[in-house]
């Protein structure tokens, strides 16, 4: 048997990825017809090990998809009972009101949950309709069947770990194929990326803008446990290095969610995204907070943040994307697993309709019709300037000008029209020379860690005997441009320590722990020189997220 010598199986549906938007797409096809035959494809070892979200939930994607959800037991039980918002300084803090924010940025009536419990259970949900699940199955390759995508490979393993070529146990995995195929990976999955360059999808659109997301799971003293309780802030430590804020939900169990994001469009190469975390669990507010308590889990991701402009033509020949593959957060509302559940409900039933008249392999224009119109484009279109406006003017104008535009466009209203995106996030960095390094404590190992020990609390683990699924275009450039240009920030923005520059001078190498991927892929998409392309490994390597 050759690399090109696979079975295949044939399916009306092929999904890739079981996340709140896959999931929900096949729920959603089987409630319609029970007789399509739909397959969920996910590279973590089980559903939820790869999921990783804040996460306060807006119910509105679970009461369009499952009306019926509350009379269910579901993992959905912590409803928001307090609301916060706090600047922070050093020492201090300055509470924001709730009266003058605009309606949009209300929690009540949202849940604080566990997205990957959520994924489990909607798992359950769609094999209980007849959905075939997989996990494990990593899909590394489309079928193409002339211009359209015909389905996907899944399932290789046996590479040779030195030349990437089939070793000795090669296994060439499977050709899913299907009617249609919708991509569901999350942020700047692989395929999506292959697609979307493809087929020209962003063009006439922004460019995709991210942050990462960092999160920890604390088990604190009772006595300052509020279930329900959600915080979020702005300002220290991050100041003017970056934007950016934290998060703070209180959920069941005396657990608490520390959270913490930093916007990937900032200059300094010298910032450590992993340290400023750190560093802000230190502040008093915080650090009272999480005193006599402990970390028992750890995870990070990037974070779409682009936003109504950046989101790409979301149709192509075959398929479409979902989710977080097409850029589907609310960035000032920090959410966006509901439009993720919306973006596959209005796909599951754009290719019902599609497959009920006869057709296969084209486009399913419709749902971008219904994506754009509906509840997810009203969704994102009123909060569209929110991002440029922190982007070209900083925090405080985001507060003042963003939130009046906020109100005004709780009314159909801006009188911003639509801001525009600048430049990526890797080519919005600066040279190392033109910015001050930045002096970071070091980890307690109390209330802060060092990156190897957090990323422990992960659970992750990759088969080293495989490929880095980690590529550079060209092995000297992290040395030879990225290190006296930009200090080679891969050294920094990496949250889980998988790039290490070991010597100098001309004995200067890059190294790359791949076995330490968290696959937030920040690497991918913050590379100055975009040099690096972060590939799906083989098997069901990565993070194994408890109740992230």
């Amino acid at each position: 048997m050759t690399e090109t010598d696979r079975e295949s199986m044939e399916y009306d549906v092929v999904i890739v990825g079981a996340g709140p938007s896959g999931l929900s797409a096949a729920i959603r096809l089987k409630q319609l017809d029970p007789e399509l035959s739909v397959v969920v494809l996910e590279k973590g070892s089980e559903v939820g090990a790869h999921i990783l979200s804040g996460a306060v939930l807006d119910p509105s994607g679970l009461d369009a998809l499952l009306p019926g959800w509350r009379e269910m037991e579901s993992p959905v039980k912590v409803p928001v009972v307090e609301d916060n918002f706090y600047i922070l300084g050093p020492a201090g803090r300055i509470r924001v009101p709730n009266f003058p924010m605009p309606p949009l940025m209300n929690n009540h009536g949202n849940f604080i949950v566990s997205m990957a419990n959520v994924c489990r259970w909607m798992a359950e949900i769609a094999e209980g309709l007849g959905v075939e699940i997989f996990p494990g199955m990593a899909c590394s390759a489309l079928v193409y069947e002339g211009d359209r995508v015909a389905g996907v490979v899944a399932g290789e393993f046996g590479l040779d770990p030195e030349t990437g070529a089939p070793g000795p146990d090669y296994e060439p995995g499977m050709e899913l194929l299907g009617k249609y195929v919708f991509l569901s990976e999350g942020v700047r999955g692989s395929l999506a990326k292959e697609v979307i360059a493809k087929y020209d999808l962003s063009a006439g659109h922004c460019p995709q803008k991210f942050g990462l997301g960092m999160k920890e799971i604390w088990e604190i003293d009772p006595a300052k446990h509020r279930e329900g309780s959600v915080t979020h802030t702005m300002g220290w430590p991050l100041g003017g290095n970056a934007g950016g804020g934290s998060f703070i939900y209180h959920l069941e169990n005396n657990q608490v969610y520390i959270g913490f994001v930093v916007h990937l469009n900032y200059r300094n190469p010298h910032l450590y995204p992993y340290m400023e975390f750190q560093r802000f669990k230190h502040h008093p507010m915080v650090a009272e907070l999480l005193k006599g308590g402990k970390r028992v889990a750890y995870g990070a991701r990037a974070i779409s943040e682009g936003g109504w402009q950046s989101i790409p033509k979301l149709t192509f020949p075959g398929g479409v994307l979902l989710g977080c593959s097409a850029g589907l957060v609310n960035v000032p509302r920090i959410k966006g697993n509901h439009n993720a559940m919306l973006s596959g409900k209005a796909a599951a039933e754009a290719a019902h309709a599609a497959i009920a008249a006869g057709r296969a392999g084209d486009e399913l224009t419709d749902y971008e019709t219904t994506l754009r119109s509906g509840p997810v484009g009203k969704d994102l279109k009123r909060v569209r300037n929110m991002k440029p406006i922190w982007s070209k003017w900083g925090l405080t104008a985001s507060l003042v000008l963003g939130g009046m535009d906020l109100w005004t466009n709780t009314f159909g209203f801006s009188f911003l029209g639509t801001l525009k995106h600048g430049k990526s996030d890797a080519a919005a960095t600066g040279k190392a020379k033109d910015f001050k390094k930045i002096d970071y404590p070091r980890p307690d190992g109390v209330l802060s860690f060092d990156r190897l020990t957090n990323v422990a609390y992960s659970f992750t683990n990759h088969d080293e005997h495989q490929p880095a699924h980690l590529k550079l275009k060209d092995p000297s450039i992290p040395i030879a441009v990225n290190l006296p240009e930009y200090d080679e920030p891969a050294q920094r923005y990496c949250p889980a320590g998988v790039y290490e520059v070991l010597g100098e001078g001309a004995t200067a190498e890059f190294r790359i722990n791949f076995q330490n991927c968290v696959h937030c892929k920040t690497c991918d998409i913050k590379d100055p020189t975009q040099n690096i392309n972060w590939t799906t490994p083989m098997g069901g390597g990565g993070p194994n997220y408890p109740n992230m």
